[in-house]
């Protein structure tokens, strides 16, 4: 049991008697670092309720229901976490506008409405990458970052090593292994990060992707609908 407090306070004395130098490498990468899982529960939480959303969407899209019912349901009870939801409003509420308008050719009432879902999905496109690139940024530059620290650390143990009247591993060992934990620091804040990037950067294009099909889906029973009602 002392083993284990001596161990604590011994981590924790080579991070407090650490020069101002390597102190504000590991400030910079623990913030970093919280940032960074801050960000993962958000994206994770935002990914995972916009695919349920499109799956129960997607489930009264199929379902037979009328369009203009849909629509309405959707418009009085939006849900914000439904990004193929938006993008059915954004193109109904367009064909819907353009049909209104007398002598509109239909093949214009289609590029309309196509223009309409691409701008919508463009919008979910955004809101799904928004954090990626700090992700990123962490996961790229962190380890880096820790490097700095270790490497400034070793110059000053050197100095205070030259310095010395006996040069002893127990002279120059402290100083390297505070340099040592922020490599440490800044590879626990870069795995995650470049880890979460990976994942949500695989996941954000399959829903992109599944966004991409509705619209070509929905766009296709709106061209029939749209020609029928001419002939």
């Amino acid at each position: 049991m002392e083993a284990n407090v001596v161990d604590h306070s011994s981590m924790w004395s080579l991070v407090s008697n650490a020069s101002i130098v390597v102190q504000l490498v590991m400030l910079t990468l623990v913030a970093a670092s919280v940032t960074s899982w801050i960000m993962i529960f958000q994206r994770s939480n935002l990914i995972r309720a916009g695919r349920r959303a499109l799956e129960s969407f997607e489930e009264r899209f199929w379902s037979g229901i009328d369009l203009s019912k849909l629509y309405r349901q959707a418009g009085s009870n939006p849900d914000p976490d439904s990004g193929v939801e938006q993008i059915f409003r954004a193109g109904f509420k367009e064909f819907s506008r353009l049909r209104q308008q007398p002598g509109v050719d239909p093949e214009a009432v289609m590029e309309g409405v196509a223009r309409a879902m691409r701008v919508a999905i463009s919008r979910e496109e955004e809101k799904l990458e928004q954090s990626l690139p700090f992700l990123a940024t962490v996961g790229s530059v962190s380890p880096y970052i820790g490097l700095f620290g270790t490497v400034w650390g070793i110059m000053n143990s050197f100095r205070g090593l030259a310095s010395a009247q006996q040069a002893t591993l127990a002279t120059v060992a402290p100083g390297i292994a505070e340099a040592l934990i922020a490599t440490a620091i800044g590879l626990f804040a870069a795995i995650p990060a470049v880890i979460a990037y990976n994942r949500f950067s695989a996941r954000s294009e399959t829903l992109l992707s599944r966004y991409y099909t509705f619209a070509d889906e929905f766009q296709a029973i709106l061209h029939r609908k749209v020609h029928t009602s001419e002939e």
